[in-house]
């Protein structure tokens, strides 16, 4: 089970921060993270893997908290940037911990590889043939992190909404943009930029957790992967897909308190078109101040004017 799915997707997301305050967590912290720590602690969770390295900075000592109350904890942790030999290693190090093996992991991942092919092709209908929304793009993609908790189940729903995706008519084109960041903790962002006349065609960080980047082996695959591995391959990437998707902008969204918000610098720098940074804080819809801004960049695109 993905954690931040559980939490974002449970019956009351506010409930499950408000849980971590009440246990002690600073209002100066990262909502997700205090929400991660509601789900563990309210649903009974006692072993969790924690990703110390190229995920969340807050993630070790949220870990420490956890162990303290009797929760087993398995790290696992990135490199600092893209080196497969270095991965692999990391991989037989986690593998063991686990009681497995990297091969038996690279038959899991064998196995997997025609549902994330179909969610490439998922993708593919969202920007080339405009058949499958972006809200759908970014819902289908997000639960490849832990499909659902059963890969096999979900596999065979996602054809059968792909079947009734790929007969459908394209829709209007609106304006072509793209969301950059970690998924926002505001559910109501797509409604609102589908009022707006936005077409969100490319969900970075859904479509990096589906893997697509592609890769043959586990360690290629996740070597691939830019999430972890700072701004700069996920400049490059933003770039990429701005160029073949032909975005007319980009929303970087980024959580209040978390480090990520530093990269927005280096993101701007790397794309070739307008951005807007659009912070969110706690779980629940878009403020009317966000709200303003998003109505002020879908204008300023349609006019074709700088940047936000």
């Amino acid at each position: 089970m993905d954690l931040n799915n559980a939490f974002i997707a449970g019956p009351d997301p506010e409930a499950a921060v408000a849980a971590a305050e009440r246990a002690g967590f600073p209002r100066t912290t990262c909502a997700w993270i205090k929400g991660l720590y509601g789900v563990v602690s309210e649903a009974g969770i006692r072993k969790v893997v924690a990703v110390e390295g190229g995920d969340c900075s807050n993630t070790g000592a949220w870990a420490e908290v956890l162990a303290a109350t009797g929760v087993e904890v398995i790290p696992f942790s990135y490199p600092s940037r893209p080196d497969g030999r270095a991965l692999a290693a990391e991989v037989a190090r986690f593998a063991e911990r686990l009681g497995t093996t990297p091969a038996a992991a690279e038959e899991a991942f064998a196995a997997l590889k025609p549902v994330r092919l179909s969610l490439a092709y998922l993708d593919r209908l969202t920007w080339k043939e405009g058949r499958v929304t972006g809200a759908e793009n970014f819902e289908w993609l997000l639960a490849a992190t832990d499909f659902d908790g059963d890969a096999f189940s979900f596999a065979n729903r996602l054809e059968g909404f792909l079947g009734g995706a790929r007969s459908r008519p394209p829709r209007p084109g609106g304006i072509r943009v793209g969301l950059a960041g970690v998924p926002p903790i505001n559910r109501d962002l797509f409604e609102v930029l589908a009022e707006l006349g936005a077409d969100v065609v490319f969900n970075e960080i859904p479509r990096q957790f589906a893997l697509g980047g592609g890769g043959d082996t586990v360690v290629e695959a996740y070597t691939r992967y830019t999430y972890p591995y700072g701004a700069g391959p996920r400049g490059r990437d933003l770039a990429a897909a701005a160029a073949e998707r032909a975005l007319a902008g980009v929303i970087h969204y980024v959580q209040t308190f978390c480090h990520r918000g530093i990269h927005d610098i280096l993101l701007r720098a790397a794309l070739p078109v307008p951005v807007l940074t659009l912070e969110g804080d706690r779980p629940g819809a878009l403020s009317a101040q966000q709200r303003l801004r998003l109505e002020t960049f879908v204008e300023m695109l349609h006019g074709g004017r700088g940047r936000s």
